[in-house]
């Protein structure tokens, strides 16, 4: 278990420099309207660079011998995995919307068991609350496939 702490807590320190150099590169102060760009970033990646560093010094003091995952706790994660894994790779041939609808349907009824109203209902109507919100309202475009292009989006 120290050894995945430690390199979990290395990777996520990598990632935060890197957040931290490009915030240093937007600029982390005050500009006449604001914060600048880089502002948030930047304190972001200094809590994440902080308890990463905080996770690497207790699993260096710790000395027990747990292992970090048993074969019986596998199965859950993979579970898990390789749904979000296929979705997100998805995205880039069905679109956001859609490969959420397919994750949301088969994570309902293959994990939670839900009944296939539910499913049906959530699946659909998050992907377009979804749509609505970002698409409408904050005028975000997300990755798009070919049913959005379908409908004229």
């Amino acid at each position: 278990m120290r050894t995945a702490d430690v390199v979990t807590a290395l990777a996520l320190m990598v990632v935060g420099a890197l957040v931290l150099a490009d915030a240093l590169r937007l600029g982390v102060g005050w500009g006449t309207d604001g914060p600048r760009s880089g502002f948030f970033p930047f304190w972001l990646a200094l809590l994440l660079l902080g308890c990463c560093l905080a996770i690497a010094v207790q699993a260096g003091r710790n000395r027990t011998s747990k292992r970090f995952v048993r074969r019986a706790g596998l199965g859950p994660v993979l579970k898990v995995l390789l749904p979000a894994t296929a979705a997100v790779m998805a995205t880039q041939f069905l679109g956001l919307y859609v490969a959420t609808a397919l994750y949301m349907a088969l994570y309902m009824r293959w994990i939670g068991r839900h009944s296939w109203l539910a499913v049906a209902l959530m699946s659909v109507a998050f992907p377009v609350v979804t749509f609505v919100v970002f698409e409408r309202w904050f005028l975000v475009p997300m990755p798009k496939g070919p049913l959005e292009a379908w409908l004229g989006y």
